[in-house]
Formats: structure tokens, C-alpha cells, sequence
């Protein structure tokens, strides 16, 4: 359809510029491509076509589907395609109801209008993508560099606790071989195994500052846990918080380095010990399936807040009061899962509290 005047003309054009001035001002000032958005930007484009009373502007991107209007009748529209890194991904359509309008009522210069706005919003959408993979890019150069940090001092502190830790097994040995004392012989085993155990824990830290040959032996986890809980058994008093274990097969048996293993269950059940209320219970389950071992962890705590479940396997970071706990354990248990081919999974509980799963390659 022509233009009856020059006037009417002019006044398509200045509608055009405004469009897309309004639609360079919305994307400048925004940081994000979210629906609030894309809502100002449809609403802008209703306002720039011939007829704008009857025109329904919808725009499919991304996850997001919009319409300045719910489509209820056959229509005639314009559409252009978004292309983000030149590939399609999403379009834009501008629709006149069929029962008034014809397709010849869209004026040419509408169609290249449509054309620069999806060509403008591709690039905005490209370039927050762009933006997020350098900020995501980012963040793992800032855990590299807290990692190498680590490294230096995982190393300084063996070489520090290797001394003390030495001197301790000595003299505990020392004494196990001149005591006739049934419950003494008994007591400094204990402390002998202990010192030991620490003594591979200092050894194992060091896989952050160098590469050491894990240990990976076919071996049965229910004996890992019940030596856990048992060097743990005096915290657990001490809060009056119960365990239950429950294992669906007590012949369960995957290939893991046990010092490594017992290091992320020492982790995990202190968090779960210093987030739980007295009187509550710790349940720790072990299931098999036929692709996975899964070690679940559940405490009656307070949980995990949303806004910092991202940032809980960082390291260095902790909620825990600055004499308490330097955020390390999580960032460590992460790292023992990935090198033995597993993940960990966060989950909340129900009513209240945290789930922990470790998921493990099952033995074939």
C-alpha cells in the first residue's frame, strides 16, 4: 500500500528512527539478555510499524518466546531470522490479522527495519555470550592462581608437620615395645595408626602442587567408612549426633586410592558434624548401580543457601568463622572426585539440611 502524502512518509521514517534509537538505547543499558528486556524491545517495534493498533510483534530467542498480544486469528507477517555467531537461533515476526490486512500492506522499508533490529539484537545476544565466557574464563585463571598458591603452601606444610609427625610415631612405637599393659598397647595403636594415617594425608596434599601416582586398588568401601566414623566417633559424642549407615551391599568395591577416599569422608563428614543440631542424625548410604557407586552423605543442618551453593567447592572459601575453617576441604574433596573419574552432587535435604552424593565409576 502507497503513501497517500509526503507528510504521512515522513512521519513512517521518524517512527523507524525512533524505533531504532529506543532499541540502541535499551541494549546499551542493559547487562543482561533476559525477558524485562526483550518485553521493551517488542513494545518498541509495535510502536514503529504503519499500523501499529493491529500490529502483534513476537520474538522466539534463546529460551525466551514473546508477544506484545496472544495470537488468536490467521495472520499476515514480516519475519526475519537472528543469527548469533551465523547461525540461526532464534526470529522475529511482525503479524496483521488476515481478516483486514493483506501482505501487501507491509511497506519495504519495514522489512529492512526488522532486518537491522534482528541483526542488532544478534550481536547484543553475541556479545554478552562473549562476555560471560571471558568472565567464566576468568574465574578459572583466578582458581588457577589460588590453586598454584595452594600447591606452594601444601608443600611447605609437609615439609613442616613431617618432623613432629615422625618424632610422634617413634616414640609411640617406642612405647608400644616396652608396655605389657594390654589397654596401653591398645591406646598407643591407636595413636600410632593415626600419626601414620595423618602422615599419608601430608603426602596425598601435594597432588595440588605436583602430580603424585594415585594408589587406585579394587577394595571394599565399608571398611573406608566405618574407620572413619570410628576416628571420628569422639565429635559425634561430643554433639550428640548419631550415624546411620546404611549399605545395600556390604561387598561393595570400586577402585579408589583408600587414603585419598578416607580424606574426602573425613572432609565431608566434619562439614556435615559442624552443620548439624544436636540430637540429629547423619545418615551415610552406599548404593551400586551398574555404571555408578554412589556414596550419599545427608545431614539435618541448616543447608546450603542458593546464592553460594556455586562458590562452596572454591578454594579458600568457608562460612565458617575465620579460626574455624580456611576453606579448603570441599575445594580438596572436588578435586580427589575428578581425578578418580567421578563428581560430586550437592542436594538439600528434606525438611532441613544437606545432601552430599559422590558418584563413582562402578568396577567392570
Amino acid at each position: 500500500m502507497k503513501f497517500t502524502s509526503t507528510e504521512e512518509k515522513l512521519k513512517e521514517r521518524i517512527k523507524e528512527l525512533t524505533c531504532l534509537y529506543e532499541i540502541s538505547k535499551i541494549i546499551s543499558q542493559s547487562d543482561s539478555v533476559n525477558k524485562g528486556v526483550l518485553e521493551e524491545i517488542i513494545l518498541s517495534i509495535k510502536r514503529a510499524w504503519r499500523y501499529n493498533d493491529d500490529t502483534i510483534v513476537e520474538i522466539q530467542i534463546l529460551e525466551h518466546t514473546l508477544s506484545t498480544s496472544k495470537i488468536k486469528e490467521q495472520t499476515v507477517f514480516q519475519t526475519c531470522s537472528i543469527q548469533i555467531t551465523n547461525k540461526y537461533a532464534g526470529f522475529i515476526k511482525i503479524h496483521y490479522p488476515q481478516a483486514k490486512y493483506a501482505e501487501n500492506d507491509f511497506l519495504e522499508d519495514e522489512q529492512k527495519l526488522l532486518t537491522t533490529i534482528a541483526f542488532e539484537i544478534g550481536n547484543f545476544i553475541e556479545k554478552h555470550q562473549i562476555l560471560n565466557e571471558t568472565a567464566l574464563l576468568n574465574r578459572t585463571i583466578e582458581r588457577l592462581d589460588r590453586l598454584n598458591l595452594l600447591g606452594e603452601m601444601t608443600a611447605g606444610i609437609a615439609h613442616e608437620l613431617n618432623s613432629p609427625l615422625g618424632n610422634i610415631l617413634g616414640f609411640a612405637e617406642l612405647i608400644k615395645s616396652n608396655a605389657t599393659d594390654p589397654k596401653i598397647i591398645s591406646d598407643v595403636s591407636i595413636i600410632i595408626n593415626a600419626a601414620i594415617f595423618s602422615r599419608e594425608i601430608v603426602k596425598k596434599l601435594l597432588f595440588f602442587s605436583c602430580e603424585i601416582p594415585q594408589q587406585l586398588k579394587l577394595q571394599e568401601l565399608q571398611p573406608i567408612i566405618n574407620f572413619v566414623l570410628a576416628f571420628l566417633k569422639p565429635n559425634f559424642q561430643k554433639k550428640d549426633i548419631k550415624s546411620e549407615v546404611l549399605i545395600s551391599d556390604n561387598a561393595i568395591m570400586a577402585n579408589v586410592d583408600s587414603v585419598q577416599i578416607t580424606q574426602v569422608l573425613f572432609n565431608l563428614f566434619l562439614n556435615a558434624l559442624y552443620a548439624s543440631p544436636k540430637k540429629s542424625t547423619i545418615k551415610i548410604e552406599v548404593q551400586s548401580t551398574s555404571e555408578n557407586i554412589l556414596i550419599t552423605i545427608a545431614d539435618q543442618g541448616s543447608g546450603i543457601h542458593d546464592d553460594i551453593k556455586q562458590k562452596i567447592f572454591d578454594p579458600f572459601f568457608t562460612t565458617k568463622p575465620i579460626n574455624e575453617g580456611c576453606g579448603l576441604g570441599l575445594s580438596i574433596v572436588l578435586e580427589i572426585i575428578k581425578k578418580h573419574n567421578g563428581e560430586i552432587v550437592l542436594k538439600n535435604n528434606f525438611p532441613a539440611g544437606t545432601i552430599f552424593i559422590i558418584k563413582l565409576p562402578a568396577n567392570q
